[in-house]
Formats: C-alpha cells, sequence, structure tokens
C-alpha cells in the first residue's frame, strides 16, 4: 500500500515568517538553511556582550552539522528529513531546581504534540523519561536542554537562561532504525495514522511546542513544580514498567517505574523502597522476563 508523502519543508524564510506570526511573543525569530548547532548558536548570543537581551529567541535549521543530543551524542540529520530548532528563555530559580527543566521539556513538548493528534491517538504519543518523545515505544524526537548565566544576569542571583534544543524526526525512520539497530518514529508514520497529524503544518508543530516550553517555564517560576508530577502522569511511557537504569553502560539501578518526584526525579520501587533516579541512561527490560 502506498501512502501520501509529507510536504517537504518549506524554504527558511518562509518558515521563518509562519513561525514569526503563530509567536507573537517571542522577541526573535530565526530559521536558515544550516548552522553548526542551534544550541551553540543561541548559548553564545546569550553570553555575549552586546548582543539582544529579550528573550525568548528561537532559532531553526534545515540542517544542523554538528548537531548534538543529550551525554554528548550528535545528532544524525539530513536536510529535509528532521525537524530542528531550540528556544532560549529567561528562568529564574534556584541553581538546585535547574536539572528538572529537562524533564519539563520533555513534558511540554509531548503535551504540545497530543494536541496535534486527534482523541484516538494521542495516547500512542507518550514520554520517555527523562525526555525522549516516543511513538509507540519508538524514538520520535530527542531534547537537550541547557543553562548558562547571561550576561545580565548579575541584577538577579536567580536569573539563567535556558536553551532547549529538540529534533524531531520528519521522513527518515526506516534509514535511522538500520543505522542505530533500533526502531525509529517519524512524524509520516504519525500522519499515516492520523489525519490531524496529517493536517499539522511544520511551522504548527514548532510554535505549539515552543510556545508551550513558554507557558510551562513561565508557570514554574511563577509557581515552582508541584504540578510536574500529575503532568508526567498522563503521558509516562514507563509507568509500572520494569527498567534498568544505566550509567555508561553499568547498571546502577532497577526497579519499577512508578513517575516523577517534583524534582524531575524518576521514581523506582524497588525491594528497598522508593528510590529516585537523577542520572542515567533507562532501559525497559522486555516483557517475557517480567514474572
Amino acid at each position: 500500500m502506498s501512502y501520501p508523502k509529507l510536504p517537504s519543508l518549506p524554504e527558511p524564510a518562509a518558515l521563518e515568517d509562519e513561525i514569526t506570526h503563530a509567536l507573537p511573543r517571542f522577541r526573535q525569530v530565526r530559521w536558515v538553511a544550516s548552522t553548526q548547532s542551534t544550541n551553540a548558536d543561541l548559548m553564545h548570543m546569550a553570553r555575549a556582550e552586546g548582543g539582544p537581551l529579550a528573550r525568548p529567541w528561537l532559532l531553526g535549521a534545515h540542517l544542523q552539522e554538528r548537531g548534538r543530543g543529550r551525554a554528548g551524542r550528535s545528532w544524525q540529520n539530513r536536510a529535509g528529513a528532521n525537524l530542528m530548532f531550540s528556544c532560549a528563555f529567561d528562568v529564574f530559580l534556584p541553581v538546585a531546581q535547574l536539572p528538572t527543566l529537562s524533564p519539563l521539556a520533555g513534558l511540554a513538548a509531548c503535551e504540545a504534540l497530543r494536541t496535534l493528534l486527534g482523541d484516538a491517538c494521542r495516547d500512542r504519543l507518550s514520554m520517555k523519561w527523562p525526555n525522549d518523545i516516543q511513538w509507540e515505544e519508538a524514538k520520535l524526537a530527542g531534547i537537550l536542554v541547557e543553562t548558562t548565566r547571561a550576561r545580565a544576569s548579575r541584577l538577579a542571583a536567580d536569573h539563567y537562561v535556558a536553551v532547549i534544543g529538540m529534533g524531531i524526526n520528519l521522513d527518515d525512520a526506516r534509514a535511522l532504525s538500520q543505522s542505530l539497530n533500533r526502531r525509529i518514529a517519524d512524524w509520516s508514520e504519525i500522519a499515516r495514522a492520523d489525519g490531524h497529524a496529517g493536517a499539522a503544518t511544520h511551522a504548527a508543530i514548532v510554535a505549539r511546542i515552543a510556545q508551550s516550553w513558554y507557558d510551562s517555564l513561565n508557570d514554574a517560576t511563577a509557581f515552582g513544580f508541584d504540578a510536574l508530577p500529575r503532568r508526567y502522569a498522563a503521558v509516562d511511557a514507563l509507568a509500572g514498567r520494569h527498567i534498568h537504569v544505566l550509567d555508561n553502560g553499568r547498571l546502577v539501578q532497577a526497579g519499577v517505574a512508578c513517575g516523577v518526584n517534583t524534582a524531575g526525579q524518576l521514581l523506582l520501587r524497588t525491594p528497598e523502597g522508593e528510590a529516585p533516579v537523577h542520572v542515567g541512561e533507562v532501559s525497559v527490560r522486555p516483557r517475557q522476563e517480567i514474572a
């Protein structure tokens, strides 16, 4: 059976115009044909003397020559096959709360993407801690969160700039699955299953996620992270699953996933009791191993 292909990415200038119109509160929106890394570009802007102060900013690129994921991994991409962008936001939080921004960014992105799906398909899109977006347990998108002290931060001890970068697979899942030796999802697969997803433009996808980040960060600054566990439970891909937590390939914890706490740490139920996980890679144990 043949399926209609997703429309090609618009030219950078056209995509930039659409996103700018959709995000009136963003002080700078740019989309370029190619750059080294959108996260690195925004981090440099935030630290530079004489650069723009008013945020939020959004920078996207059809191609990232040195795109980065979590744990220093490179982001495999080719022009037109991925939707890649970063946003910079001012946040006012104690330094101890900055790690919570990583799961919060994944949660907000997953919630935003779910609004582009019909009711019947929303639960098929979920988040794997700390911030991977999955379609039926196959990775659809990755997120990298970095923070820095801006040059204006001397005005407030709790002022940081959070740069959130995201790469969404559009139409390259087959090649990525073969090169990575694990199943990868892309938006074209979702669009075949859900007409609402197929009707979403590239600009709408980017703008919906960027706005969700903006709203969630403002809420966290104003009200803290008390709502995080409840929100996460609605999109949790790991709930009730037996998992291994790995650090540099070494097993460090194992147990049953049971949500997150207000610090965004994954909670594991173990024979010794409930234990928080703040770092590591999660491996879901095959179902046949579970007694």
